[in-house]
């Protein structure tokens, strides 16, 4: 099945139709279970030419992690990451570490909605934030956390040969936590050498079926 015709205004009414979340009113970023900690991811879409933004032709920026971060190791993600006392929302947060990641300039990004949290296993919970960047910007990575920054066409993404349910088994100490051994995990296809697998993936496909209104990946 591919896309509709996906404009700025239409991927705003179906987040507003999907989770009653708005821009004037996203979730509540400290209002969580004690034993779970809050965090933001930005989903940035972007158009790489003038002629894709005539054609509402959109790509999905991702990052890859490195070594060197604490969970999470070399993953392809979004930019994002744990709330700081000083966010006052979702979107604060997803701005502010996409700012200190990649270099996104925060006053560039026109905020379109949020979606519903998502709970990882690393006991995250995350609220993906969808917004449109300026494209092209000066990609500035934290070198410690980024290792790479790249891009995936959404209508790639969107394709239903493209990903698959796999059996994950899940490392320790997580599977003492979650009492799980295995669980189902989404990964898509390899791109440009890069594997979108697990919550990043998850949430691609969630906001993908959102346009598509379907029903959630994972519910």
């Amino acid at each position: 099945m591919s896309l509709p015709v996906i404009t700025e205004e239409y991927i705003s009414q179906r987040l507003r139709a999907a989770f009653n979340h708005t821009v004037d009113q996203p979730p509540a970023l400290h209002t969580l279970p004690a034993d779970l900690r809050p965090a933001a991811v930005l989903i940035p879409l972007f158009h790489a030419s003038e002629q894709d933004r005539l054609d509402h032709v959109w790509r999905v920026l991702f990052t890859r992690r490195t070594q060197a971060v604490a969970e999470h190791q070399g993953q392809v993600a979004f930019p994002g990451g744990r709330a700081d006392p000083g966010d006052s929302s979702p979107e604060s947060t997803a701005l502010r570490e996409a700012h200190e990641e990649i270099g996104v300039d925060p006053t560039q990004v026109r905020i379109l909605g949020c979606m519903n949290e998502l709970r990882t296993i690393s006991n995250y919970c995350v609220t993906p934030v969808v917004g449109v960047i300026q494209w092209p910007f000066p990609i500035i990575k934290e070198e410690i956390e980024v290792s790479r920054v790249f891009s995936i066409p959404l209508d790639w993404l969107a394709d239903p040969l493209h990903h698959e349910i796999r059996n994950f088994t899940v490392p320790p100490p997580y599977a003492q936590l979650l009492h799980q051994q295995v669980r189902p995990v989404i990964y898509f296809q390899t791109y440009d050498n890069e594997l979108l697998w697990g919550v990043s993936a998850q949430i691609t496909l969630n906001f993908i079926h959102i346009l598509e209104n379907k029903k959630l990946a994972g519910t």
